[in-house]
């Protein structure tokens, strides 16, 4: 992997262990003051998002490592082991707010103190997690990482039940319904447990080695078809992901009277032309002789049955 794209996804990673372990002290100590169970669980939440966090970093860094004699295609799916990882802490996490929410609704605790500063909490974590999941999302996508992806993901949600907590006290501080407070929390926990759902989803496909997105296979597509003047033709296209690592095979029909050098050549000027079109590939090309039935072949080759 390029090295500055490696040196980005270590400095997007510390950058959100840094925010989420901020955001867990700041939520954690407001929630225990405000015997908030949404506050508390959003606590939860950005704590699960620190752990997370902090697996994203290893994995990045870990996944960056060159082929060894154990791993000769690279250490990429570390990233997509770190993906599931981080979606079953999630779904912990969730789960665990239902739990505290439904307990609190069947003891009657409603009570909630301090409201006004449990929304300028909410706000701080609103804004902070927006800015730092952008951050990673656009790290993610330049790099391809799939652990930065997850943890940026992760903050993303993070917003969206901050703002949930930060409208429901809003409720509370206006109608004096603390009941709001255990049903907002159950609303995060949900919320939660979709992002788990879809990072699991994700994670799990690279790892079974699900071929590429239709719209990258669309693209080799393109290329083959952009060059198509220089073969007979290609069959069994094979693709898939490890980490942020693309692999793409095929089988390429060459004339059967083209010699081993200019096969190769042509091999190697269709992998240039692949790795421009989706960066981080690793491209595998097969050379077969075509059968020399020449009634459907637009080629010049200088050979005619």
């Amino acid at each position: 992997m390029d090295p500055q794209h490696q040196q980005a996804k270590k400095n997007a990673a510390k950058l959100s262990v840094a925010s989420n372990l901020a955001l867990v002290i700041l939520k954690l100590t407001v929630g225990i003051m405000m015997h908030s169970v949404s506050v508390i669980s959003e606590a939860v939440h950005s704590g699960i998002d620190l752990v997370a966090a902090g697996i994203a970093y290893v994995s990045v860094s870990l996944s960056g490592q060159p082929v060894d004699d154990n791993h000769h295609f690279g250490h990429g799916k570390i990233e997509n082991v770190a993906g599931t990882i981080e979606a079953v802490l999630i779904l912990g996490a969730a789960l665990f707010i239902i739990y505290e929410a439904v307990l609190k609704l069947v003891l009657g605790h409603y009570q909630v103190d301090n409201v006004g500063i449990g929304t300028v909490v909410m706000g701080i974590s609103a804004l902070s997690n927006w800015f730092v999941s952008t951050h990673l999302l656009k790290v993610a996508r330049r790099t391809d990482s799939v652990a930065l992806e997850a943890d940026a993901l992760h903050l993303r949600t993070d917003v969206y039940t901050s703002l949930g907590v930060f409208a429901g006290l809003i409720v509370m501080k206006l109608t004096g319904l603390s009941l709001i407070d255990p049903l907002v929390a159950i609303g995060v926990a949900v919320l939660i447990i979709k992002t788990a759902w879809e990072l699991t989803r994700n994670a799990f496909h690279h790892i079974l080695d699900i071929k590429l997105p239709e719209e990258d296979e669309a693209a080799i597509r393109e290329v083959m078809a952009e060059n198509a003047f220089r073969f007979k033709g290609y069959h069994k296209l094979r693709t898939r992901k490890s980490g942020h690592m693309r692999y793409i095979d095929l089988h390429l029909v060459v004339p059967k009277v083209s010699t081993v050098e200019a096969a190769h050549h042509l091999s190697h000027l269709l992998e240039e032309m692949l790795v421009a079109r989706l960066p981080h590939s690793n491209v595998l090309v097969h050379i077969e002789p075509c059968d020399g039935i020449c009634t459907d072949c637009r080629m010049e080759c200088g050979f005619r049955n």
